[in-house]
């Protein structure tokens, strides 16, 4: 039975937790906080709760580094007398590269890069993965496969994982920011909250499947929704006049700016 620990039990922890829990197989689960606030929401699941860091460390071969990254320094410090060198670390800090953290352990670590994101709770999340350079295949597989049953998993180049985090690591509350301002809109029109949220949502997954099964370029699909003269062009043309486009992408820009700052403060 494989042993997966994790450093850190906040939302992303969570997340990650209850994915691992919906596969077939049975796996020990160990959890260490300093701050101890989610381990009464923990004790529901199967998981072990830790003391310290030497818990997870002797009984774990996969050990998910869940914590922010400035609290990482402080982290490293704590297991790096106690860390294996066949030990993988999963990271799902923004920012934290694998030169970095084999540099201050002072071996060459068995590193993997994740950028997952909140929806796993639900079984329906999306996971970046970037295998490091001292990762064995069958270790590299095992990663991926914790996150199977919970998300679509995609391999990432290492270059690029700062990149991504736009795209479905921090996208979610991006999305939940553009749904506000629709729900925003049906409670200023005495739209029942309640059946607006269901709409626009019931409809956000249906345009989603449209994307990802339709085979139709995403231009395509607009056009499909719009016709000449009427009301979807007319919002079309707010959305152009105001340059929507661009502050997506300017809002995508930022993100990745944001972490390649994170990778170079503190460290």
């Amino acid at each position: 039975m494989e042993s997966v620990g994790f450093i850190g039990t906040g939302n992303m922890a969570k997340a990650i937790i209850c994915g691992i829990l919906k596969l077939e197989e049975n796996f020990k689960i160990f959890c260490y906080d300093k701050v101890k606030n989610n381990y009464e929401y923990l004790k529901k699941f199967n998981v072990f709760l830790c003391e310290d860091y030497s818990e997870i460390l002797s009984n774990c071969k996969y050990v998910v580094l869940a914590v922010k990254p400035q609290n990482y320094v402080e982290v490293l410090k704590g297991i790096k007398p106690l860390i294996k060198k066949d030990v993988v670390l999963l990271s799902i800090a923004a920012g934290i590269s694998e030169d970095f953290v084999s540099s201050f352990l002072g071996f060459e670590t068995k590193f993997i890069q994740i950028m997952p994101n909140t929806p796993l709770i639900l079984g329906f999340g999306a996971v970046a993965v970037s295998k490091g350079k001292h990762v064995e295949e069958f270790e590299f597989n095992f990663c991926k496969k914790i996150f199977s049953k919970s998300s679509f998993v995609c391999e990432v180049e290492k270059e690029k994982m700062n990149h991504v985090i736009a795209i479905n690591g921090s996208s979610p509350a991006f999305i939940y920011y553009f749904a506000k301002g629709f729900l925003n809109f049906a409670k200023k029109s005495e739209i029942d909250e309640e059946n607006a949220l269901k709409l626009f949502c019931n409809t956000l997954i249906g345009s989603a499947k449209m994307m990802l099964q339709s085979n139709k370029p995403i231009s395509k699909l607009i056009e499909e929704v719009t016709s000449k003269k009427g009301t979807t062009e007319k919002g079309l043309e707010v959305l152009k006049e105001n340059n929507f486009l661009e502050i997506i992408e300017k809002t995508c820009e930022e993100t990745t700016k944001r972490a390649i700052e994170l990778s170079k403060e503190n460290f």
